[in-house]
Formats: structure tokens, sequence, C-alpha cells
């Protein structure tokens, strides 16, 4: 009986960590990361790269108890994420806590967007910035787990040799948030993950993730023939604005009802009483991932449509242009863009994934139609380029254009 009760209390120390000294614990933490970033477990690195991971030293003095202080009535706020793209957060809690000395209060963050999820509410996002940030550590900061369940009583200990580069360090394809200037830690925390050196794997489109459409959104759109026009949904209307701010899934290629999407929302676009030069499928009321872009950058300037549209490569050139929607009516601004981008996306009729390099006033409209898919409309990026600190390169490069070319 007694060799039986050790037994169990020997597993359970090993399974709790019980025993076990602290450069061990991080080192069995690390084991469990580098499993789960293998793409054999649907990671973003290739086997053979798994090597270039590279960490500090386990060091007890980065691990921390806290302080924390909630807050309420926090509005929610867009967050940019590394494909140009914003995830919606508030902010949850400041953590106050004593590191090296040196006093700190930063804030930790809901993701809006898993508020529908009772599992993953509990997840907070707590990013940060430090000295090391783009020297040892990776350009766009690093990231610790927390969990609400984590505070108790007031407190919750952070461990700085758990952080952790986001999946954006190793592969293109993914949207991680970029950690605000809040949490710019101002001190070399030299603990945790440092930067990924090996190559970055280009990662292909999840078909498995795609999804048919719901019944509602079959009855939507199976409500008109092919040539007839959608209405397309507008800020104005509380309704609709709610469906516009909402992110897409991306949809199955070969979903039946999706050639009559199709066919009515280019004969939307196409509208005489209301052209358009692009339309993403949550503006006429469905919220899968599907545009219609007019080519300017080809021949006969025609209308394509794209199934997931991703952009997985944005210029660090940037250009300003005015732009409308036909969701937003009345208005039309001057909005800074990227010049140039990557896009991704899927083949109607093979479902294989495609990638192309869009320059110009056509990637802007590109750029402007995948906003609409994340739930971001151009209002939102007038907002973002107010606090961005841009450097005017007229009297340094002249751009030119063939004569004829659109210019919007």
């Amino acid at each position: 009986m007694r060799y039986t009760y050790f037994l169990v209390l020997l597993f359970l120390g090993t399974k709790l960590g019980f025993g076990q000294t602290y450069p061990q614990q991080i080192k069995n933490f690390r084991k469990q990361q580098l499993t789960s970033l293998s793409q054999q477990a649907k990671g973003p690195i290739a086997e053979q790269n798994l090597r270039y991971l590279d960490y500090y030293l386990p060091d007890e003095t980065f691990k921390v108890q806290a302080t924390v202080e909630m807050l309420f009535d926090e509005p929610t706020f867009r967050m940019p994420t590394s494909d140009g793209t914003s995830k919606e957060f508030r902010r949850f809690a400041h953590v106050h806590f004593k590191l090296k000395g040196q006093q700190f209060s930063v804030p930790i963050y809901e993701n809006v967007s898993l508020f529908p999820s009772k599992m993953q509410s509990s997840y907070l996002f707590f990013p940060i910035l430090d000295k090391t940030t783009g020297e040892t550590t990776y350009e766009s900061g690093r990231y610790i787990d927390v969990k609400k369940q984590d505070i108790s009583q007031g407190k919750l200990t952070i461990d700085f040799n758990k952080a952790y580069n986001p999946y954006c360090a190793y592969s293109t394809g993914y949207r991680c948030p970029q950690p605000p200037r809040d949490n710019y830690l101002d001190i070399a925390i030299e603990a945790g993950e440092k930067k990924y050196t090996g190559p970055k794997n280009q990662r292909e489109q999840d078909s498995t993730m795609a999804k048919n459409f719901t019944e509602k959104e079959k009855r939507l759109i199976q409500a008109g023939k092919a040539n007839e026009k959608m209405y397309v949904l507008q800020t104005t209307v509380k309704r609709d604005s709610v469906i516009l701010r909402s992110q897409c899934d991306d949809v199955k290629h070969d979903d039946p009802t999706l050639p009559l999407l199709i066919s009515r929302m280019l004969a939307t676009v196409q509208d005489p009483a209301h052209p358009g030069v692009g339309i993403a499928a949550p503006q006429v009321g469905v919220n899968k991932s599907l545009i219609w872009v007019q080519r300017f950058d080809k021949e006969s300037q025609p209308f394509e449509v794209y199934i997931n549209p991703k952009i997985i490569w944005r210029s660090k050139l940037l250009r300003k242009g005015a732009e409308g929607c036909l969701s937003i009516p009345d208005r039309k601004e001057d909005v800074i863009r990227n010049y140039s981008i990557k896009l991704q996306y899927l083949d109607k009729k093979t479902g294989k994934t495609v990638e192309e390099l869009v320059e110009g006033f056509t990637s802007v409209i590109f750029q402007h139609e995948v906003d609409h898919l994340y739930g971001i409309l151009y209002p939102d990026r007038l907002e973002e380029q107010g606090a961005m600190e841009n450097i005017l390169l007229n009297e340094h490069v002249e751009f030119y254009t063939k004569k004829g070319s659109i210019v919007p």
C-alpha cells in the first residue's frame, strides 16, 4: 500500500513539476513549445528548421509577482496585425511589478473576437516590447500566455522566461497582433525566446477551416436570380453595421451556392446607379471571404473574383489616394495604403493556392476589399494614419505613369 501511494505521489509530482529545478521546468516548457511549433503538429516551422530556435538561459530573477489592477467599461480598439489588418481588443487590467529594481505598469488585453467562445474567452493577451526587441529578440515583440484563472487575490505570476515569438516570426500567412507602445518595458529582458534565424516558411491556405454557407446566407443569396443585384449594407443602419464589423469565414470553393453569389455580387458592383470598383461579400450581408475587384492593371480593366483572399506581404512604400465605399454614403477621403502587395487566394476551379504581386491603384482596391473581410472600414484606416509617422518622399523620388492610366 505504501509503495503504491509513493508511486502515485511520484507520478503527480512529475506532472505538476514537484521536485524539478527551475531550469528543468523551463526546459520542459520549451520542449512542449517545440512540439507545437513543428509542422507535424500543424505548426509554422518545418522539422529541419526547428534547430534555428534559440533561447536565453533560464533566469529566475525574470519571474515576478505582479499586482493586478482590474479595468472596467473599457472601450474596444483595433490593434494592428502583422498582415496589415487589425484585431479588436479591449484592455482587461494593468499589471504592476518590479523587475531588476525598476517599477513597471503595463496593460493586458482581452481579444474581443473570442468572446463568443466560452472555452477561449479565459485567455488574455500579454504582449511585450523591450530593449532587446529588434536586436536579439523578434522585431515585432513577444507574447506571454496569461489566463484569467491565473489571477488569484489580485496577484499574477509573470515569468518572462516563457516569453515566446508569435507565429509570424517563422512563417507568412498569420495575423499576429503588434504590441502597443504601452507594452514597452524600458529594460533589456534577456529571458525567454530569442530571434528566429531560420528560413521563413511560406504558408499555404488551410482549406480545412473553410465553411459552407449558412442556411440564412443561402436564403439571402437564393432570393434573386444570377443577374439580380443585392442590397448593399450601409453603416448608417445599425443592423447593417454589425454585419459590416464582423470577421468573415473562409468559404469552400466548391459550395454549390457560390456561383450564384459570385454572379449577384458582380451585378451589384456594376449597378449603373451605384457603380463601384470592388465589393466584398459582407457588404451584401454574407460573412464569407469573397471579393470582386476591377483590375485596372490589366488590359480592358476586367472585373475578377477572388475566393478567400489574403494579403501576405505589403511594401514599405506607401501611397495616398482618395477612397469611397459603397457601404458608406456621402464620404470620400484620402487614405494611406501600401503601394504594392502580395496576394494569396484560391483558384475557383481547382481550389489550389495562387499568389500574385499587385501594385498601384489596383492594390489599393484589394486592400480596401480585404479589409472588409476583417470588419475593417476605411475610416478605421484614417484613424490609424493619424497616429503614423511617415516621411514624404516627393523631394527625393519621382513617380510616373503612362498617359491614359487610371489615377484615382
